[in-house]
Formats: C-alpha cells, structure tokens, sequence
C-alpha cells in the first residue's frame, strides 16, 4: 500500500489541541495515524464487504465506483485500487518494512521474488523491502453465502541505513503462533514484537530494526472488554518512543492512568512508567506502537523512504528499470482459489502452512 510519509515534525505541528498529563499528551491521530519512533505511520481499513462472486469480488456489483482510486465509499467498503477484486495491485516499496494485522477478512500477497501468500483471521505478515520489491494485496472476498467483514492494519517500519540494501523477504506470524496474554479483568494483549511481562513475541525479520537489542521495539495490539483494564510494562530505556492509538466505535474512549483518551485520539507516553489502561461501559482496542528512533536523515516520495535525496531518485530509476527484478505473475492482482487454504510460498519454493491446517 502506497502513501506520501509525513514526518515526524509534520504531523506533530497539527497537533495543537493537544491534553498534556504527567504521564503523557492527548493528540489527534490523523489519517493516516501518525508514526512514533521509527514506524512512519499507521493505517486502519475497516470494511463491511458484501457476498463475494465467483472471482472474489462483490457480487452486489461495481456500477458507480471509481475504480481504480475507490476510497473511503459511503457504502462502508471501498475496492481501493482493485478493478475487479478489493485490495492493492502490484507496487513497489524501497528501505522500510510493511507490517500487516489481518484481524478480519483475507488476503492474498505476491511479490516480484515469485513469493506469495495468503493469510488473514488474526495473521501478521511482516515483509522488509530491502533494496526493492513490488507486491501486490489484494482481498479476495472467499465467503459467497455470507457477508465478508474485513479488518487490517498496516504499519511502516524504517528500517536503519546500513540494512536499506538488504534481501527483500517476508515472514508469517500465524495467528496460532501469535503469543496472547489475557488479563484477569477482560483484557487481551495479542503480542506482536517486544515482549509484554515476560512474554516473548516471534522473531522479527532478521534485517528489521525490531531484531536489534537497541530498538525497543513493540506492537501490542490490546483489545478491552467494557469495564476492564490492563496494565502495560513500562519501556525498557530512556530513548524509547511510545504511541497508544485509541479506537472502536465513535463511543469508545480509554483512561490511561485517569486522562481520557477518546476514539480517533492518541496517547503520546513521555515516561517510562508503566501505565493502566480502563474501560467503562464501552469496548475498545489499543494499539501500542513504540521503539527508539532511528537517528537518521528520512527522505521519502510516496512508496520510497530512503537517507537521501540521491537515493530516492536511485529508487526510481532502478524500479523503472526492471521492477524490481520482474513481475512473475500473470496479472497485476492475482488471487488464488476461494477455497484455498492460508499459506505462504517463498521466493526459494518452500511452502509453509499453520499449524491448523498441518493438523488436518
């Protein structure tokens, strides 16, 4: 998914209505959410998908949308860049990491290495871009006698200089193997990177800024159940950054140790201390975002985030190029069978399965 990066000072002067408390500032989150740290930024799509047909796209039909650039429709769902199926057809990203949280829904990942994917129902797929791959995501809508909720994030990571260059790969995090820590009160903290009170998360991509032992970095995606609370670690040094993004229905809010966090707000942490996250009668989700920032020049043009002016023009010429090594697919958008199970295919030809359907 490509979009123009803000930085940090970007996005930070449009926070001026800002709620400060001893422990951190309210600010607005922005659409896209706002990066803290090395991640760039966030973004949620949330989408009420109708039946599929039997190509996996909407069998109510297209008529009326711009296709091609299909966002935000008053529908409740958009198509994206999709043309037949919902989703993002190929593209190319250099010098940072996607990390993707299919919650609800499907999809379907291929890639200029030849890999490919399809994941979804709680699956994290993290792919480091290196020194260059195109990649497509599309979401096939598999369920043709019931409707097709869909729910995804997806965060961009930067990634240090010195690994900009690096070997573009992906990797799985199956939901079945995700770590969860489930509070006594009705909260539930799905551990994607850095661990959460003694609680280890799966390896991050071996080039990633998460795998080094300076980062800090942790994405902790904590839902809470009306009247709950939790309480989240504290960071493990001074140079740490931390976001909590507050979201659920336009009622939902979160105490964070007695301010209010409302819906479309975040809670920008300026202590290391640990905090304590409460519902009242409303559910709500966190998402946590944090680690040391990078240090580092960010030039970034559109899909591009590089150290220097010179590299992102580098970064257009060698897509323009060869693509990044080739589009090996038969069509910009490719989805597998409906009723394919999730799998991932690497660039080498391994295939990997979850251990649910290993167990089959």
């Amino acid at each position: 998914m490509s979009k123009q990066v803000k930085t940090k000072e970007d996005t930070m002067s449009t926070n001026n209505t800002a709620t400060q408390s001893a422990l951190g500032t309210v600010v607005d989150l922005g659409k896209p959410w706002r990066g803290v740290g090395p991640f760039l930024f966030a973004s949620r799509h949330v989408d009420k998908y109708p039946r599929g047909n039997a190509q996996g796209g909407p069998a109510s039909g297209l008529d009326g949308r711009p296709l091609g650039s299909d966002f935000n429709h008053p529908s409740g769902w958009s198509m994206y860049h999709g043309h037949r199926v919902p989703g993002f057809p190929a593209h190319p990203h250099r010098g940072f990491e996607t990390v993707t949280i299919a919650r609800q829904g499907i999809v379907d990942h291929a890639d200029s290495t030849g890999a490919g994917a399809r994941y979804g129902d709680g699956d994290v797929q993290w792919v480091t871009a290196g020194r260059g791959v195109s990649h497509s995501e599309m979401f096939p809508l598999v369920n043709q006698d019931a409707d097709n909720p869909f729910e995804l994030y997806q965060l961009w990571l930067n990634l240090p200089a010195a690994n900009k260059g690096a070997a573009p790969e992906f990797t799985m995090q199956w939901h079945e193997d995700i770590p969860v820590v489930t509070g006594s009160e009705g909260a539930k903290v799905t551990v994607i990177a850095g661990e959460f009170d003694g609680t280890a998360p799966l390896a991050p991509p071996k080039a990633s800024w998460a795998a080094s032992r300076d980062s800090d970095v942790a994405i902790w995606l904590i839902d809470l159940e009306p009247n709950s609370s939790i309480e989240i670690p504290a960071t493990n040094s001074d140079a740490a950054e931390r976001l909590l993004y507050v979201h659920g229905d336009a009622k939902a809010s979160v105490s964070v140790d007695g301010t209010t966090v409302h819906d479309g707000q975040g809670f920008a942490q300026t202590t290391r201390s640990r905090l304590t996250l409460a519902t009242s009668a409303v559910p709500a989700t966190v998402l946590v975002l944090q680690g040391a920032p990078l240090n580092e020049p960010v030039v970034s043009y559109g899909p591009f985030v590089m150290n220097t002016d010179a590299e992102i023009e580098q970064a257009f010429a060698d897509y323009r190029r060869d693509q990044f090594g080739g589009w090996p697919w038969p069509d910009t958008a490719p989805v597998y069978d409906l009723d394919a199970p999730r799998f991932a295919m690497y660039g080498d030809g391994r295939i990997e399965h979850p251990r649910e359907f290993a167990a089959q």
